[in-house]
């Protein structure tokens, strides 16, 4: 490790101290890849350079208020009660899956731990789902989702699967499905509750994240489409699905290129029939056969 990376991980690791929540040297290793001794070495250099790092009676450790400069760098790396209540509703007045969302985001996720971000971009109702998935990805337990509400399906029932990772913002999480012996997304918002086992993985060599295209739709192979966009539908598309937002070009003063790779006809087929008066030259010709087929079966039904 050269002296950059040294000096980056100490200010990590800093960071991390300085958060006011007491951590372990387990997890003070485990957060950074590092040995327990290498943990210690590094409570050993703060303390050396100055700054108040009590002997713990818990085994937990921190950086102390009473550290000089401390209130300097408080105000740097944290948020005032206020603060974060402002801050934790311009988030969720962001859609999920907007780019200004995800890069705050991620510098959240460089200042505080895993479940910290969760606290402040996590809803309230289902806060105790996602903080119960991040234990059990941590520990690789298996779970069951109570109740999920499958949107393919239209049924409601339980799900026993093994989770792995999250999508964009807490959204949704990524799982193995153990009946199905397959890896998909399940909604957060959509499980009722979820029951931690305390049966450990057993899959984790099939555990795989598949792309998701824009329209929220993941799959294992993606293949591309290219529709026309008057203004209003450029809006709304944008508006509706932001990340489709970086596939979309102007040609001219009034119309606009989509053209993008996609896991299902279904998610674009959506929004081009809410809009069909909107959008032309849509290719390829296998999507508009499958608009053809869809707009069919609406006037079959409907007679």
């Amino acid at each position: 490790m050269n002296d950059q990376e040294k000096l980056r991980r100490i200010l990590e690791i800093m960071m991390y101290l300085s958060s006011g929540i007491k951590h372990t040297i387990p997890e003070i290793a485990e957060r950074f890849n590092i040995s327990e001794r290498t943990a210690f070495r590094y409570i050993q250099t703060f303390r050396e350079a100055g700054f108040v790092v009590p002997k713990p009676h818990d085994g937990l450790y921190k950086i102390s208020k009473d550290s000089p400069y401390f209130r300097e760098i408080s105000e740097l790396l944290h948020f005032s009660v206020e603060e974060a209540m402002i801050l934790q509703k311009t988030i969720h007045s962001i859609s999920d899956e907007n780019l200004l969302k995800q890069n705050l985001i991620k510098k959240l996720y460089a200042l505080y731990d895993f479940e910290g971000v969760a606290n402040t971009i996590v809803k309230q109702e289902y806060s105790e789902n996602i903080h119960q998935l991040i234990r059990a990805i941590k520990y690789k337990n298996r779970v069951i989702l109570k109740e999920y509400q499958s949107a393919n399906s239209n049924e409601v029932s339980d799900r026993l699967v093994e989770p792995f990772g999250f999508t964009t913002n807490y959204v949704a999480i990524w799982a193995f499905d153990v009946n199905e012996k397959s890896c998909k997304t399940f909604k957060n918002t959509r499980i009722g509750a979820v029951q931690v086992l305390p049966d450990v993985w057993k899959n984790e060599h099939n555990h795989k994240k598949q792309p998701i295209d824009v329209f929220r739709i993941s799959c294992d192979k993606q293949f591309p489409v290219k529709i026309k966009l008057s203004i209003r539908a450029c809006e709304l598309l944008k508006e509706e699905y932001p990340l489709a937002e970086k596939h979309i070009e102007q040609t001219n003063s009034n119309e606009f290129v989509f053209k993008a790779e996609v896991c299902s006809y279904e998610g674009i087929g959506r929004f081009v029939m809410g809009l069909y008066d909107e959008i032309t030259g849509i290719e390829p010709n296998e999507f508009k056969q499958f608009l053809k087929t869809k707009a069919k079966k609406i006037i079959d039904d409907g007679s």
